[in-house]
C-alpha cells in the first residue's frame, strides 16, 4: 500500500491525466449522480465521554472519501475532538464528489487502495463491483457473524442493511446510514406568491408554475432571464418515481427492464421535452456542472435546483443576500401518472469497504471503531459537534455558531457509519429549530407514498457487461429528445431496439431472479 500521503498524490495526477485523454478522445464528460446527505442531531459536552474502541496508542486509519464542502482542517475543533473521542488518527483523502467515482475508479484500476473507501452511492459501479470479486476487499460476513460483538450496528443502523451491501451473498460493506427522506422538490414560494400561483401538488400544476415563472419577471429585474429547473443530469428521481419509473417493470419474457428504459421513464423523457420547449428548461441544461447549478439556485436566478432537503436552508440564506424575500420550500409529493414524486433512500447511502490489504488484526479494531461511530453519542457528536463551540444551549435548544455551518456538516460524517436518524437529511444543522420542523412538515408525507429505485441494490452480470458499451449512448438520444434533435418516436424505437437485444434480454432475466429474493 502506498504510505500516507503518497497514493492521494498518485490518484490526484492520474485523474488529471485521465481527464485530459478523455477530453481529447471524446470532448465530453459524464459525472455519476452522487447522492448528497447531512442532517442535525445533538450532543451534550457535560456527558462524559465515549470509550474509545481502541486503547492506548490511535488507530491510525487511511480513509478514501467524497467532499461535499470545503476541504475541512483535519487539525479544527471537530475533528480534533472526534479523534480523541474515537482514539484514531485519521489521514483522509477528501475528493469533491463530482469527481468522486472517476477519481475511485482510477485508484481500484491502480490497484493501490487505501484503507478505507467511503463508497459513496446506494448502488455499485461495474468497476467496484468487479473489484469486490476480485478480492480487492474483505468480506465482513465472518468479521460479523451474529453481530453480537457489535451491538451497535445490530440495533441502530437502518434495517436490512445487509442486504444492500452484500455482493454474492457476501457482505463487504458497512452502511453509511442516513434518513429514508433525502431529495425534494424545491422551489421558490415567493415568486409563487409574487405570480399569483398556488403551491403545486401533482405534475401539471408544477410544470404550468414553471412556466409561468420563466414567461413572468419573479425577481423583478424587467429582464425574462429566470430559470425554471436546473440539473436534470442529477435530479430525476423525484419524477421517475411521480411516472412509475420504479414500480417493477417486466416485458414480455418476465425480464425486469432496466429502470431507464420503461415506458414511464420513456413518459418522462417526453415531458422534460415539453418544459425544454416552454423555456423551463435552460438550454445549457446537461452541460452545467453542480458549481453552477448551486450558484443559480443560491444568487437567485432558478426556481428548482433537487438536492437533500437539508440544503434548502443554505440555497435560501444565499438567495437572500440578492432578493431579502427569497423562500424556499419542499414541495409535498407531487401527483403524477404513475405514482408521487416521492423516492427515498434504502437509508443506506452507499457503504464503508476495508481494503484486503489490511491485515486481520487490524480489520477487527476497524470494525470496533466503526461499531462506536454507530453509537447515538457518537451520532450526536457527528451531526451537533462540541457545546460551547459548534453550538450554544439557548433555553435548551442547541444554536449553532457560525463555526458549526464550516466543521459540522455533510463531509465531516464521512469517517462515520452512524446510527440512523429519521430526519437526519432534512433538518439542516445551522438552521433555527422553528425551520427545521417547518421543513419536516413538508416532506411529512414522503415516507408514506415514496418508493425505492430496486435497481440501487439488484446485481444482474450481464448489465454490468452490456450497459457500459451503451449508457453513453442512451444519454445523448435522450439529450437529444429532449432538446428536439430527434422525435420521441425516434427514441421510443431506440430504446425498443436496446431492450429487444439478446444482452439486454439476458440481463434483464437475471434482474428478476435477483429481485424474486428479495420480495
Amino acid at each position: 500500500m502506498l504510505s500516507n500521503q503518497r497514493w492521494k498524490k498518485r490518484a490526484n495526477l492520474s485523474v488529471t491525466v485521465s481527464w485530459l485523454l478523455a477530453v481529447m478522445v471524446s470532448g465530453c464528460s459524464a459525472t455519476n449522480n452522487v447522492v448528497q446527505d447531512s442532517g442535525s442531531g445533538s450532543a451534550d459536552k457535560d456527558k462524559p465521554a465515549q470509550a474509545a474502541p481502541n486503547a492506548g496508542k490511535p488507530l491510525e486509519l487511511q480513509i478514501f472519501g467524497g467532499l461535499y464542502n470545503e476541504m475541512p482542517d483535519m487539525n479544527n475543533a471537530y475533528w480534533t475532538e472526534f479523534q480523541k473521542r474515537m482514539n484514531v488518527k485519521l489521514d483522509a483523502n477528501w475528493v469533491p464528489s463530482g469527481d468522486v467515482i472517476t477519481k475511485l475508479d482510477l485508484v481500484l484500476a491502480s490497484g493501490d487502495i487505501p484503507e478505507i473507501i467511503a463508497y459513496p452511492n446506494q448502488g455499485l459501479t461495474a468497476s467496484m463491483i468487479n473489484a469486490v470479486r476480485n478480492g480487492a476487499f474483505w468480506d465482513l460476513t465472518p468479521f460479523l457473524g451474529d453481530m453480537s460483538q457489535y451491538p451497535n450496528l445490530k440495533n441502530n443502523t437502518p434495517p436490512n442493511w445487509t442486504k444492500y451491501l452484500s455482493v454474492d451473498g457476501k457482505i463487504y460493506g458497512l452502511p453509511r446510514s442516513r434518513s429514508l427522506i433525502d431529495s425534494s422538490i424545491n422551489i421558490r414560494k415567493d415568486w409563487l406568491d409574487k405570480l399569483g400561483l398556488a403551491v403545486p401538488t401533482t405534475i401539471e400544476e408544477y410544470q404550468n408554475a414553471l412556466k409561468q415563472i420563466v414567461n413572468g419577471d419573479p425577481d423583478g429585474n424587467g429582464k425574462k432571464d429566470t430559470m425554471g429547473l436546473i440539473g436534470i443530469n442529477e435530479g430525476t428521481s423525484s419524477f421517475a418515481a411521480a411516472f412509475g419509473a420504479f414500480a417493477p417493470n417486466y416485458d414480455s419474457d418476465g425480464g425486469l427492464i432496466w429502470h431507464q428504459l420503461t415506458n414511464p421513464y420513456t413518459d418522462m423523457v417526453g415531458w422534460f421535452r415539453q418544459l425544454y420547449q416552454e423555456g423551463s428548461l435552460p438550454k445549457e441544461f446537461m452541460a452545467m456542472k453542480r458549481t453552477q447549478m448551486e450558484e443559480a439556485i443560491g444568487t437567485g436566478k432558478a426556481a428548482t435546483y433537487i438536492r437533500s432537503t437539508r440544503y434548502h436552508y443554505d440555497f435560501e440564506m444565499q438567495a437572500k443576500k440578492v432578493q431579502p424575500d427569497a423562500k424556499v420550500i419542499a414541495l409535498p409529493p407531487l401527483k403524477g401518472p404513475g405514482g408521487y414524486a416521492a423516492d427515498l433512500s434504502t437509508g443506506v447511502n452507499g457503504g464503508i469497504y476495508i481494503s484486503k490489504k489490511v491485515p486481520e488484526a487490524k480489520v477487527k479494531q476497524m470494525l470496533k471503531y466503526f461499531d462506536e461511530t454507530a453509537s447515538q453519542e457518537m451520532t450526536d457528536f457527528g451531526y451537533s459537534g462540541v457545546e460551547g463551540v459548534h453550538y450554544k444551549l439557548v433555553n435548551g435548544e442547541k444554536v449553532p455558531t457560525e463555526l458549526s455551518i464550516k466543521e459540522v456538516n455533510t463531509t465531516s460524517l464521512g469517517a462515520s457509519v452512524l446510527a440512523y436518524v429519521k430526519w437526519g437529511k432534512v433538518d439542516n444543522p445551522g438552521a433555527p429549530k422553528e425551520y427545521n420542523a417547518d421543513k419536516r412538515n413538508q416532506v411529512a408525507e414522503y415516507e408514506k407514498v415514496g418508493v425505492y429505485n430496486i435497481f440501487t441494490w439488484l446485481i444482474s452480470d450481464t448489465w454490468l457487461k452490456t450497459w457500459t458499451k451503451h449508457s453513453t449512448e442512451w444519454e445523448s438520444m435522450m439529450t437529444k429528445a429532449i432538446v428536439g434533435q430527434i422525435s420521441m418516436d425516434e427514441y421510443k424505437a431506440y430504446v425498443n431496439k436496446l431492450n429487444n437485444s439478446p444482452e439486454f434480454k439476458q440481463a434483464y432475466k437475471e434482474f428478476a431472479q435477483a429481485y424474486s429474493y428479495y420480495k
